[in-house]
């Protein structure tokens, strides 16, 4: 891609999504997540109706007067981004493919991120971890991660969730919120996302096409995967071959909800041809509640 294209690209999503960011999910995304904890801040004068357990006893005998402790919410988080680049995100047959859409939900998480004063890292990962960029603050380091997302080529077009698991768990000493941003076609991370999921907070987002969901019935097709690079003619107008396909789906979505329920992960499902700002906004009124 060139420079000055590459340019226009990282202004077009910038603007679209610190826009979004900062109409609709700012505040949502401060009550979702929760601080680190409490911090000492000031000391003031006790009010009738303050703890009496706050009461600060050095200042109170050095003023012969009741001072309390007033503590704030720490509230710099670390939030990760583990991004699949596999060749499957490459597939797409309305609005966009599955990589444009998480390149634009990354941004707009990032931005989230930045908004609230949290350190923003990503890691790319095919069946490999294809790059690690460590969490850091500011625009200029978010701009830096949409550039990343739109120039960057995978050196494999598989998929090894379980390997970027693995490094996430290795990687981050401090506990984060982890968004994992997949279509999950793939079965090879039960063990590794439950010591995930115990380490940090971790959100799955599932990326996925409505062709995915249901084959839809054009008669016959060639089909391709893109990981493999294997390919078969398949006749969609054949009842019991988009069944079979149905069932392998409906499997795929019973391991991913038996496994995510089991080790307590939110999930988002963000399908390519509808807004996502919906289920986002669900999501994080969702987390609110739950504080």
């Amino acid at each position: 891609m060139e420079t000055t294209e590459l340019i226009k690209k990282v202004r077009k999503i910038e603007i679209k999504t610190r826009g979004i960011t900062r109409q609709m999910f700012s505040g949502e995304y401060h009550s979702a997540f929760k601080g680190r904890g409490m911090a000492f801040s000031e000391v003031r004068e006790y009010h009738i109706g303050d703890d009496i357990r706050s009461i600060e006893w050095n200042v109170t005998a050095r003023y012969a007067s009741p001072f309390v402790k007033v503590f704030e919410e720490e509230r710099e988080l670390t939030v990760v981004l583990l991004v699949d680049v596999s060749a499957s995100l490459g597939f797409g047959t309305e609005i966009q493919y599955k990589k444009d859409l998480v390149t634009e939900l990354c941004a707009v998480l990032a931005f989230s991120a930045i908004q609230n004063n949290d350190k923003i890292g990503v890691i790319l990962f095919s069946d490999e971890v294809e790059k690690y960029i460590p969490p850091k603050k500011g625009k200029h380091h978010t701009l830096r991660i949409i550039r990343e997302l739109l120039e960057f080529k995978p050196k494999a077009k598989k998929t090894n969730l379980n390997n970027a698991l693995a490094f996430l768990t290795n990687v981050l000493k401090k506990r984060s919120i982890v968004f994992i941003l997949s279509d999950f076609l793939t079965n090879d991370y039960d063990s590794a996302i439950k010591i995930a999921s115990k380490k940090h907070d971790t959100i799955a987002v599932q990326i996925y096409d409505k062709a995915e969901e249901n084959l839809p019935k054009v008669g016959i097709i060639r089909m391709n995967d893109t990981e493999t690079g294997k390919q078969v003619w398949i006749d969609t107008s054949s009842n019991s071959v988009r069944d079979t396909y149905k069932d392998w789906w409906d499997s795929n979505q019973k391991f991913l909800n038996v496994i995510l329920n089991k080790n307590k992960i939110d999930l988002i499902k963000i399908r390519t041809d509808e807004s996502y700002i919906a289920p986002l906004k669900n999501f994080f009124k969702k987390r609110e509640s739950k504080r």
